[in-house]
């Protein structure tokens, strides 16, 4: 379940800013362990890129190379306005049977 959803939380974080790679696999590391190195993230990065739900730029760094950027694209907002809005529904049917379930 949590693979998943790692794509939607990329989107996401791309929603509030432009990012590089690693500060990507910075954040969600720190969020509890959902991606746990750039291995794991880039390939989803790139799917994500033919997919044309995130674009990419580079951009010069103070400290080292020039670095590749992303950012969502209105279809990558799109696909996670949808993810949202299902996601939300998905939780309060789970989250209804496990209570009842549990008061029973």
């Amino acid at each position: 379940m949590r693979r998943g959803a790692i794509e939607y939380c990329v989107l996401a974080l791309l929603r509030s800013k432009e990012m590089y790679g690693f500060e990507l696999t910075r954040l969600l590391s720190e969020a509890d362990g959902l991606v746990t190195s750039e291995g794991t993230l880039y390939p989803l990065l790139s799917r994500l890129r033919r997919d044309g739900l995130v674009d990419t730029f580079w951009k010069e760094s103070t400290q080292g190379p020039p670095r590749r950027y992303y950012r969502i694209t209105p279809d990558g907002v799109a696909v996670l306005e949808a993810f949202s809005a299902q996601w939300k529904r998905f939780t309060s049917t789970v989250n209804s049977i496990l209570e009842a379930s549990h008061n029973a």
